[in-house]
């Protein structure tokens, strides 16, 4: 089966998209189809392109046995609307940036994070601001976000609110 690469988007990247790569890349180490599922994050802003993770999401991954200190900011470019087969944005307002950014000839699926991997219109709310314990609380939306992704995924299971940009 050809590979399906797997974008995670949120504003800064930095908090909550670092994240989601690392659990994924965790998950589909874990049963052997990193190879399957190639995957990226970036922000829709460019305010911190090629700062690390914030450190508390670094610690929390650390924490859960999962290591994203290597990965660096980077900015939603237009090749990716043809690179990626799915782009994930952590919350509705960066799902309609990249609807906005999304060039004529985009060929990747967009949803919202939440109403494709878990059915819900919830959005993972950004813990910049907070303390600790919201980048934990992040961490467990999308662990368990990121799970029933990697089993959709192998299922063929596409629920969830998708839309092709043009």
């Amino acid at each position: 089966m050809s590979p399906f690469p797997v974008l995670f988007v949120c504003l800064g990247n930095i908090c909550r998209s670092p994240l989601a790569e690392g659990i994924f890349r965790h998950l589909t180490a874990l049963g052997g189809q990193e190879e399957r599922y190639p995957t990226d994050s970036a922000g829709t802003g460019g305010w911190h392109i090629g700062h690390a993770p914030d450190r508390r999401s670094i610690e929390v991954a650390r924490m859960n046995g999962i290591d994203i200190a290597g990965l660096r900011a980077r900015r939603v470019a237009p090749e990716d609307f043809r690179r990626f087969g799915l782009i994930l944005a952590m919350d509705h307002d960066n799902l309609r940036n990249l609807e906005k950014m999304a060039p004529p000839d985009t060929t990747a699926r967009l949803a919202s994070f939440s109403a494709f991997a878990t059915g819900t219109e919830a959005d993972v709310p950004d813990p910049y601001y907070g303390g600790i314990d919201g980048f934990q609380a992040v961490y467990t939306m999308l662990f368990a976000g990121c799970t029933s992704l990697v089993e959709k995924l192998e299922s063929g299971s596409w629920s969830g609110n998708t839309s092709s940009v043009r």
